[in-house]
């Protein structure tokens, strides 16, 4: 854990000091304990608790509060002298004051608690979950506590504090680096105490109030949570002023928060209120209030002021943050390289590690080298120097002349050789590894894949391929467990090279004859072996080390360490890299010592075990990580006999990590009781790259004190080191890795750009330049000079010196006495907004909320993920199963504050994953680079997320403000002057179309219909077909006409003329003659879609509005769906009682009439057409006898219909479009129409297909859910349609009928998947129509040669426009494949007699080309008016009858409702005129204003159907400014919230847009129309009445 203090984030813990020795006595202190053991069971409350213990301490707190200002200085004047004791007083007064652990266990949360619950209570939403989703689905949910800290770098178990003193440092304007550095030189490696500085009211001087342990930690925790209400203040566009320079900078944290989580209680989860809406209807649900929570949490959402409103044209710039002017700056001078001393030389030193092998192998054979143990912690086997040299020997003989494939020995010297051998198994891997070396041979270590899929083993594949292994060295157990293939092989594992396994147990190697000897040379600059090692993004490169860098290095480690021959040393790391390689196999064999190895699985079972085997084989050095420091201490209670004194030296191999200082002040606070001397402690730094960088030397080589630095972690985020002399909220404590290792020079270089030198007081990269350090990345030129061979420049650009450096990737500065500080790794580093923060640090504080109570320690991983040009951070932990949900949501969103006011970095995600879930490395830690690829791939499952776009993301661009209103007249002349036409075009001209047309001499199509009847009686009008294919109904032009009689004569005798008639009837030429049969009565018919059997309750309702809204006055159906109407479940939907009269037409009696009803005018209304809307508005309009006329001869015209012809119609008969096909056209025209009722592709997808093929159908018309679901459904079945003859090269045009923008991807994927079966691609293109007019556009296609009549015209063309100009209503024109490109294709060729303008929808002046605005349409064939029962025509009259302000303002317009723009082409139709294709965006009602700009629900819902394979479908509506995003999920629920943070990420990325609400619910919620609309409204109003049962609703902060 970094070693943090933000009071409020960690106990504050005073340690006593020798000048002011107030300890508190011992009955006091046992009260204390016995006070904490009832509050932790419960036998007394939080409050009784808190009174109980402050009456304890009272007498013993001073009044912190209260101190006079000058006391404090003199205290502080003190305090700074007093740092500099000698050592043996501090030792002594340590010894004193031995710790009772039980009595400060919780403190750790405690100034945490009052920390947070001061922040103001502002009660953020609770994510909703459906029940089955809580069931965590984890394979081992139950983790046992030993492996809970399954993390490679772990921190302190407990966090005992002090205020360390600090030198204020005023003044001088340059301060020497000292004054940067809280030295503590105690002697001791590390001070007893775990803790850094901590902050009190006022912003005074940090001072070393002695008293003991955290007595005012309750004042402190005062003080930070007004400090924490304090930072509700106004937004300010500076980043937060952390120089420290004012008094008021220390309150004024500049960055309100969020308000305190505390969660949703449970009570408030089932209570309702009635809200309001934005419209003012009341909604009384759950989701409503949670979104007003959520609004009331986003209130001060930080986002710096906006300067000015940008009138830019198109782009769209996304906020650059400006640097704060206050930042701090470094100061020092440049610094100077640092050289290590020199290497000493020793006359017996080997020429090499295999000639030092050599030497002990046959000097001193029964030397003991290495002990392995078993899981029980015995020894299993000790191997002598003799017995590896002769083993070594045997292997290398072996593997040189006993291997050989087609006669050519397998291997060359030089070749590189996998060494694959589990961590409980040293004595084989020192084996292999040395039996390389002797043959000559290169190893590369590498875990032991354990299943095909184990994190990174692809990349370890790659490794592999690229170092060209083709042999893995195993041994017997280890290849029996690998996983086979069918053949009993090991199979090769995914990405890998094909490898041959050799076991080098025994029975496979052979004893080399006498008169061979390896060849001993001395170390070269060849390739020793190959270490490999996981970059940030995950990939893995492998490190070349030569002989002679090995050797350098061994002999430095032996000079740096003190080694001495056949010296014991304990190792507990991995053997295969790193320190427990250069410790455990080379070091030790060049100095003859003898290795106990604790392998990882013994550690998990015994923590303690290393420690128990120091004890017992008197080891004088051990090697460890703070992890193993930290499970030793949860584990040590019961051990009392064991003795430390035997140490040395305990090498902390991740020393360098800045929470590794905890675990080492906590261990030597249990362990200095049982013999561990303090000073033995010795932190080191190092990279593969670069190997040992420093360590901190044993005590009896006579080095300077260690060293700690209390540093403002607000300065590392800027990459300077300032000591922390003023109270802040979070401070960073540091302890030294020591000095630069022997014969190496470093120096500190900036981390991005040229290498420049730092200044003293600057962060950078650590670069080392030493004869032990690696060569290279193995077959990675580029890589490997940038960062093998880094030429460090002064400011002046003159390198500092003519060896190339090595850069190390830790990230540390060069502290006083030349000891090296690590503040972290390039690995964890994250820069947000300029800023940069390291992910240990993080992960410390998120531990600091609470630890170990809902997630476990060390499996947490911080990273950041790229998202709108900026790094934004994401925390990702394991939950542990015992934990609530409300209990985790509130954990969740303390760390969020937490990190907030800390780091002053918001989190973009917190997810919290079932245990044990999370990716591991092969020793236990969590494997980052995986998890990241995980999150990003939506494949981590959380089953808590927690996003916070709206706190993070500060870099939008400004929003849109619109400009003061320029006049239609001035657009005109605007235009005039760029030399724009005015956008309007029209089709062609109905009077000079001179036709054939005999119908025309009919004003009303019931005429038509008794025309055809007499004329052609036996012509077959229609054919309907069911599912089989087969024929279910026909009706010739005869049999149509009686069937109409019929129902006129039933109905003449009972309604007026005039009155309304529903037609509830299922698809067929019921439906048809029913209509007719009206039109003869001299009725209006309205056809509607009968309800559904099985879904009566949501289908009847709609229904009855019909029949209501239309005022019919009878109902005219069938006896099965009469009876539906009226039966018992119906009663349960509607009030049956009130249905109009109902009657039945299956037996209508053979009446016939003697004369049918003639309409005074062709004016009059002819039928009605209801049809809901997209957003949710049901709408009739009223189509006069004309305009039915003009509609039937303008399709004639365009499609070219004649008797003769056959087409196929696969849409619903009930409204627009598919209304006129059905009933209307087939009549006037007198063409054959082969129906097919969509319902039939329910059960059988092909059938409208096979239609078309079978009737050789030139033209057909179908919807785009019909082809979807031919797209989907016989997508993979093309094959088996062409071996049941299906040929569709017939069709000429397959036009889609649509109220929408055209849907570009569907009919692309329809004409790829249908072209092998003929279809030819340029048949399929679409229409236009809508309420006003439901037939604009129509696009026949031209197959025909140029200038045949009527039938050539061009093709529909596409488009591309950029997305973000059309925000702006702008069209832009961009090439294919440009960032932000949105293809458009042209609606279809304007019809006969159709005029078309783009109005401006507000000014309603005309446009000029390529400008967005209203499509207004004029012609015969529009409707009349809106139909409605409340009379409310005057709201939408001007959508059938206006006129333009400016330019034409004669001609009467329809609006249409659609935005959209027209451009002239390059093509020319039939009469040489340039074509005017007109491109619809989308439905104006359904557009999203936000951010001042129009957003079109379809592109945003396009992008996040893109962002994961899961996502089915997707519909995307605001609510109170929210955006709110619902998906389908197709796949298991488990994946619900790997989509919350995609459909985030996407929304962002490629729309400037925050996403307020995400809803995953299941397939098929997302309501849609016939037409295969999306009814985004409904869904609206159903998630606000909590009626969509979703899956996970996600609230984004």
């Amino acid at each position: 854990m970094a070693e943090r203090t933000s009071t409020g984030l960690l106990p504050v813990m005073l340690e006593p000091t020798p000048a002011v020795a107030m300890t508190l006595p011992a009955e006091v202190r046992e009260k204390l304990a016995e006070l904490e053991l009832e509050l932790s069971e419960g036998d007394i409350t939080q409050k009784g608790y808190e009174k109980k213990r402050s009456k304890l301490l009272a007498p013993y707190i001073p009044q912190i509060q209260g101190v006079d200002p000058s006391l404090q200085i003199d205290n502080r004047i003190q305090t700074s002298s007093q740092a500099v004791l000698p050592v043996s007083k501090h030792n002594k007064s340590r010894a004193n004051n031995a710790r009772d652990e039980r009595f400060r266990s919780d403190l750790h949360t405690e100034a945490v608690q009052a920390a947070l619950a001061k922040y103001k209570e502002r009660k953020m939403p609770m994510p909703s979950k459906r029940r089955s989703v809580l069931v965590q689905s984890s394979v081992e949910a139950c983790t046992p506590p030993d492996t809970s800290s399954a993390s490679e770098d772990e921190g302190s178990l407990r966090r005992q504090g002090r205020l360390p003193t600090s030198t204020p440092y005023q003044g001088h304007s340059h301060p020497a680096v000292e004054h940067w550095f809280n030295r503590v030189i105690q002697g001791s490696s590390t001070s007893s105490s775990a803790s850094s500085t901590s902050s009190h009211p006022g912003g005074r001087s940090v001072t070393n109030t002695s008293t003991h342990i955290g007595l005012n930690a309750n004042a402190t925790a005062t003080a930070l949570a007004d400090l924490m209400a304090h930072t509700q203040l106004d937004n300010h566009s500076a980043p937060p002023d952390v120089t420290g320079l004012s008094e008021r900078s220390s309150i004024h944290v500049e960055r309100p928060h969020l308000g305190s989580v505390r969660g949703v209680s449970r009570s408030y989860n089932h209570h309702t209120s009635v809200m309001e809406t934005a419209d003012g209807v009341p909604v009384n649900s759950r989701v409503s209030n949670k979104i007003q929570q959520l609004l009331n949490t986003l209130k001060r959402p930080k986002r710096p002021p906006l300067r000015e409103f940008f009138v830019d044209d198109f782009e769209e710039l996304l906020d650059v943050q400006q640097p704060d002017p206050n930042q701090p700056r470094p100061e020092g001078q440049q610094m100077s390289p640092l050289e290590g001393e020199a290497l000493g030389i020793v006359t017996n030193w080997p020429p090499s590690l295999p000639a030092a092998l050599q030497r002990w192998g046959t000097t001193h054979p029964k030397s003991p080298c290495l002990t392995s143990l078993d899981n029980a912690g015995k020894p299993v086997y000790t191997l002598t120097y003799g017995k590896l040299w002769t083993r070594s020997q045997k292997l290398a003989y072996t593997l040189l002349h006993k291997l050989s494939s087609r006669n050519e020995p397998l291997l060359m010297p030089g070749d590189r050789v996998a060494l694959v051998f589990p961590n409980n198994d040293p004595v084989m891997f020192m084996v292999a590894f040395y039996g390389c070396l002797l043959a000559e041979l290169v190893p590369v270590p590498i875990e032991v894949p354990l299943t095909r899929k184990d994190a990174g083993s692809q990349q370890i594949g790659f490794l592999l391929g690229s170092c060209g292994v083709t042999l893995a060295l195993t041994t017997d157990a280890c290849q029996k467990g690998l996983p086979k293939a069918q053949t009993g092989e090991v199979a090769t594992f995914k990405g890998w090279p094909r490898l041959l396994w050799f076991v080098t147990d025994g029975k496979h190697v052979v004893k080399p004859p006498k008169d061979w000897h390896p060849q001993i040379r001395e170390a070269s600059n060849d390739i020793a072996y190959i270490e490999y090692k996981t970059s940030k993004e995950g990939s893995t490169m492998g490190v070349t080390v030569s002989h002679s860098a090995m050797l350098a290095h061994c002999q430095a480690l032996t000079q740096a360490c003190g080694y001495t021959e056949a010296e014991t040393i304990t190792n507990v790391l991995d053997f295969k890299r790193e320190a427990g390689l250069w410790h455990g196999v080379l070091t030790s064999v060049m100095n003859r010592m003898h290795v106990i190895s604790i392998p990882y699985s013994l550690m998990k079972v015994n923590p303690l075990s290393w420690i128990q085997k120091v004890h017992m084989y008197k080891a004088r050095v051990a090697v460890v990580k703070s992890r193993d420091m930290h499970w030793s201490l949860l584990a040590q209670r019961d051990q009392r006999d064991i003795s430390l004194s035997s140490l040395r030296m305990l090498i902390v191999a991740d020393g360098a990590n800045p929470w590794s200082i905890s675990s080492c002040d906590a261990f030597l606070n249990v362990f200095q009781s049982r013999g561990l001397r303090p000073e033995v402690i010795c932190p080191c730094a190092s990279s593969s790259e670069a190997m040992t960088v420093a360590i901190r030397r044993p005590p009896e080589m006579g080095v300077p004190p260690p060293g700690k630095a209390v540093l403002s972690m607000s300065g590392l985020s800027h990459g300077v080191i300032r000591v922390d002399t003023e109270e802040k909220l979070s401070v960073l404590t540091v302890q030294d890795v020591g000095q630069v290792m022997s014969g190496a020079l470093i120096c500190v270089v900036r981390v991005e750009g040229t290498p420049y030198l730092c200044q003293t007081d600057e962060v950078g990269e650590i670069c080392v330049s030493s004869a032990s350090s690696g060569l290279a990345y193995y077959g990675l030129p580029g890589m490997t000079k940038n960062i093998f061979e880094t030429i460090p420049v002064k400011s002046s650009r003159v390198p500092v010196s003519d060896r190339p450096f090595t850069r190390t990737s830790l990230l540390g500065f060069v502290g006083p006495d030349n000891l090296v500080f690590i503040v972290g790794k390039m690995e964890g580093l994250m820069v947000v907004s300029g800023r940069r923060h390291n992910a240990d640090d993080v992960v410390a504080t998120a531990l600091a909320v609470e630890p170990m109570k809902f997630v476990y320690r060390g499996r947490i991983a911080v990273f950041s993920v790229s998202v709108l040009r900026d790094e934004r951070v994401v925390v990702v932990a394991e939950q542990r199963p015992d934990s609530s949900e409300e209990d985790s949501f509130q954990w969740m969103s303390r760390v969020l504050q937490a990190i907030d006011s800390i780091h002053q970095v918001g989190v973009y995600c917190l997810a919290l994953v079932p245990a044990n879930t999370l990716p591991k490395t092969p020793l236990g830690g969590i494997h980052i680079s995986e998890t990241k690829q995980r999150f990003l791939e939506g494949a981590l499952h959380p089953c808590n997320v927690l996003m916070c776009p709206h706190t993070c993301v500060t870099n939008l661009p400004k929003p849109r403000q619109k400009q003061p209103e320029v006049g239609p007249a001035s657009m005109i002349v605007g235009n005039l002057v760029a030399g724009k036409r005015i956008a309007q075009a029209c089709g062609r001209d109905l009077g000079q179309l001179e036709d054939n047309d005999q119908a025309r001499k009919f004003l009303y199509i019931q005429d038509v219909l008794q025309w055809r009847a007499q004329a052609t009686p036996d012509h077959p009008l229609f054919l309907v077909l069911n599912a089989k294919g087969t024929v279910a109904s026909t009706a010739t032009c005869l049999q149509l006409h009686k069937r109409a009689e019929r129902v006129a004569a039933s109905l003449m005798g009972r309604l007026n003329t005039g009155d309304h008639v529903a037609l509830v009837y299922p698809p067929g030429i019921d439906l048809i003659a029913t209509f007719y049969g009206c039109l003869y009565a001299g009725c209006v018919p309205v056809t509607v879609r009968p309800p559904h059997p099985q879904n009566l309750a949501t289908t009847l309702p709609t229904v009855k509005m019909i029949v209501e809204v239309s005022k019919s006055v009878c109902i005219l159906t069938t006896q099965a769906i009469m009876k539906l109407l009226k039966s018992k479940e119906a009663t349960a939907a509607v009030d049956i009682k009130s249905w109009p009269a109902v009657l039945d037409t299956d037996d209508l009696p053979r009446k016939k009439n003697s004369h049918f009803y003639k309409p005074p005018t062709p004016e009059m209304l002819a039928y009605l057409d209801f049809s809901v809307s997209t957003t949710g508005i049901l709408a009739g309009v009223k189509m006069s006898h004309a305009a039915t006329g003009a509609l039937c001869r303008s399709i004639k015209l365009q499609c070219e219909l004649y008797p003769s012809r056959q087409i196929a119609i696969c849409l619903d008969p009930y409204c627009g479009l598919g209304l006129a096909l059905w009933c209307l056209c087939s009549v006037y025209s007198g063409h054959q129409s082969i129906l097919v009722p969509p319902l039939e592709l329910e059960s059988n997808v092909s059938v409208w297909l096979t239609a078309v093929s079978q009737y050789k159908a030139r033209v057909t018309f179908c919807s785009y859910s019909v082809m979807e679901m031919c797209t989907k459904g016989l997508g993979s079945q093309t094959e088996a349609l062409r071996l049941r003859n299906v040929n569709l090269s017939c069709v000429r045009t397959c036009m889609v009928v649509a109220e929408e923008r055209p849907r570009i991807a569907l009919t692309q994927s329809f004409s790829k998947i249908f072209k092998d079966l003929g279809l030819s691609p340029r048949a399929v293109s679409t229409t236009f129509g809508c309420r006003v007019n439901v037939a604009i556009c129509l696009q026949p296609n031209r197959l025909g040669k140029l200038g045949e009549q009527g039938t050539s015209g061009p093709d529909p063309t596409t488009v591309y426009v950029d997305m973000r100009a059309l925000r702006h209503d702008r069209v832009r024109l961009v090439e294919r494949g440009s960032p932000h490109s949105l293809p458009l294709m042209e609606s279809g060729k304007i019809l006969p007699g159709v005029k078309v303008i783009i109005a401006n929808t507000e000014t309603k002046g005309p446009l000029g080309d390529s400008h967005l605005g209203e499509v207004w349409v004029s012609s015969p064939h529009n409707a009349t008016g809106y139909y409605t029962v409340y009379g409310e025509e005057a709201l939408h009259a001007d959508h059938f009858n206006t006129k333009l302000s400016f330019g034409d303002t004669q001609t009467v317009w329809a609006r249409t409702g659609y935005l959209g723009f027209l451009r002239r082409t390059e093509l020319t139709d039939a009469s040489g005129e340039r074509h005017d294709a007109l491109y619809v965006v989308g439905s104006l009602d359904e557009t999203l204003e936000l951010r001042g700009m129009r957003y079109h629900p379809i592109d945003i819902e396009t992008s996040v159907i893109r962002s994961h394979k899961s996502i089915a479908e997707c519909a995307v509506f605001t609510w109170t400014n929210l955006l709110v995003v619902v998906v389908e999920l197709e796949g298991s629920e488990q994946e619900a919230l790997d989509l919350v943070a995609l459909v985030t990420n996407v929304v962002l990325e490629e729309h400037y847009l925050i996403v307020g609400v995400v809803v995953v619910v299941d397939p098929g919620v997302i309501p849609i129309n016939s037409r295969g609309e999306k009814q985004r409204m409904h869904l609206r109003d159903g998630f606000l009445a909590d009626q969509l049962d979703p899956i996970y609703v996600a609230y984004n902060m």
